[in-house]
Parts: structure tokens; C-alpha cells; sequence
């Protein structure tokens, strides 16, 4: 190999150089937010999650199924709850309407022993991971358009432009063979992932889009295989400290919306720690891919 070849950009040392010189900055990258998402966990809960851990005391998500039923009965719902949960939040139900009917789990007898009426109440709403079930029934949901009451406050957002980094995290997720489709959630979701495809709501800012794209994109690779953590809290935790991960590397402000969403699925520095290697790992491989 002549000399010169060795200088060029993308020769073989050179290009193996900077290859380690872009892994190298961006773990350096991951290192500094994660010690900043972990300081802001320690720091307790915003005031906007207490306010919202009181009001909600839950977040709903529904699977696949719940959400072509919702979607079926009423396309425009964004944020779907059960009758003694809107409830809870100070809202009711407007008098006339009718349920969105979707499939509760039922739990074996053994599960049932020692839980309170109101978390029987909150499975027969909703269809989060009690786990093992034994069969399903039907059960109402209503939309929040179909209620009145106190308003529902609101999480932090992330800010900021994303700009070309977008379209090369769309790129990414395209070549792994995930197919990106925008869309309506019901329940409110902002994105949603079902091993293959992403689902993002239309109309979120550039860098909500970003943001949610990138924890969409942490479930795809590291939830779908084997290694799956059982966790939801786990889970959750993993696919949004990646997302803040990536964000700050891009220049975006998520720190204040990263804790609120972790400290909702009831995540702490304790379970951001346990997964550390796994979110390093893959927040370093999305960061150069959209840093370029």
C-alpha cells in the first residue's frame, strides 16, 4: 500500500483513527449525561411529576390490539383512561357517553389475594403488565375528550433543534429494517414500538419527534430479543435515558423531561445504575450514527 493511501481520509489507519476518535468522543459524551440524568434523579422528583404522580398515580399505554379497538371507536383520542381513574384525576365522564371497549386482563385467584380494590379496579381499566393472566374480559376506557373536570398538568418538554440528525436517525432505523409510520396513538402516547415498526404521533416538535424517535429506536434494539428485561420500569428506564443521552449530544434540552418520564414508571439513579453498560452501549452506537 503506498504511503499516501495512509493519509487519505477513509484510508485504512487514518479512517481507523478517526473511526476510534468519533467511539471514543462519543462515550465521553454518554458518560457526561448520564452523570447529569442521575444527579437530576437524585435530586427527587420535579414539581411537575409530584403534581402529576397525585393526579395520575399511572400512566396508561395499551397494546397492540387495545390500540386498534380504541383507534376503531374513536380516531381522534388522544389520552384514554377508565371510568374510576378519570375519577382519581378530578375529571368525570360526561353524562351520555359511551365506553371504548378493549380487553382486561384477568388475573388467577392467587394473583388477587392481598391486592387493594383499587389496584383490582386499575386491571380491570387497563392492560399494563400484571402478568400471569388466565383470560380477558371486556372493560371501558373513555377518551378525555369525553370527560370534564380539573386539567391534567403537564410534563417538561425537550427543546431545541435537532436538525440533520433526525432524518440520519430515520436512515438508521430504516436500515435495521424498521418500518416509521406517522400516526395517531391512542391513549396519548407520543411514539410506540411493536418489534419492526415505530409508531410516531403527527405534529410533535422537532425535537419531541427526535427525542421520541430515539427512545423508540432504544426499544427496537434493545427489547425485542433475547435479554429482554421482564422489568417495565426497567425498561422504560433504558429507552429514555438513551433518549436524554443522545439528545444532549445532539445540543437538545431533555434533562427536566428525561426525570420526569423516568420517575413516572417509578425509575431511580438505583435502576439507571443497573443498566448502565446496556445504555451506554447503545446510546454511544445511535450517537455516532447521528453525529456522523
Amino acid at each position: 500500500m503506498a504511503t499516501g493511501e495512509l493519509d487519505r481520509p477513509g484510508g485504512s489507519v487514518t479512517g481507523c483513527r478517526e473511526r476510534t476518535n468519533r467511539r471514543e468522543q462519543a462515550r465521553q459524551l454518554t458518560d457526561r449525561a448520564l452523570e447529569q440524568l442521575a444527579e437530576a434523579l437524585e435530586q427527587g422528583k420535579s414539581e411537575c411529576l409530584r403534581r402529576y404522580l397525585r393526579a395520575m398515580g399511572r400512566f396508561h399505554r395499551y397494546s397492540f390490539g387495545n390500540v386498534l379497538l380504541i383507534a376503531i371507536a374513536r380516531p381522534e383520542a388522544t389520552h384514554v383512561a377508565g371510568f374510576q381513574t378519570w375519577k382519581k384525576l378530578g375529571r368525570h365522564v360526561c353524562k351520555g357517553e359511551k365506553g371504548i371497549m378493549i380487553l382486561a386482563p384477568i388475573v388467577s385467584r392467587r394473583r388477587r389475594e392481598g391486592r387493594s380494590e383499587a389496584r383490582r379496579q386499575a386491571e380491570e381499566e387497563d392492560d399494563e403488565d400484571y402478568g400471569p393472566v388466565v383470560a380477558f374480559k371486556a372493560a371501558h376506557v373513555f377518551d378525555i375528550s369525553q370527560t370534564d373536570g380539573k386539567a391534567l398538568p403537564e410534563f417538561a418538554a425537550v427543546s431545541g433543534d435537532p436538525a440533520e440528525h433526525t432524518e440520519r436517525l430515520r436512515e438508521f432505523a430504516l436500515g435495521l429494517g424498521i418500518q416509521l409510520r406517522h400516526q395517531y396513538i391512542p391513549g396519548g402516547a407520543q411514539g410506540a414500538s411493536a418489534g419492526g415498526t415505530i409508531l410516531l404521533r403527527p405534529g410533535l416538535e422537532p425535537a419531541e419527534e427526535f427525542s421520541t424517535l430515539v427512545h423508540e429506536v432504544a426499544h427496537e434494539l434493545l427489547h425485542q430479543g433475547d435479554g429482554r428485561p421482564e422489568s417495565r420500569t426497567v425498561r422504560e428506564t433504558e429507552a429514555e435515558t438513551v433518549a436524554f443521552v443522545v439528545c444532549e449530544a445532539v445540543g437538545l434540552q431533555a434533562n427536566g423531561a428525561a426525570a420526569d418520564y423516568i420517575q413516572l414508571y417509578q425509575g431511580d439513579s438505583k435502576t439507571l445504575a443497573e443498566s448502565l453498560e446496556r445504555i451506554q452501549r447503545t446510546a454511544s452506537m445511535l450517537i455516532e450514527e447521528v453525529k456522523g
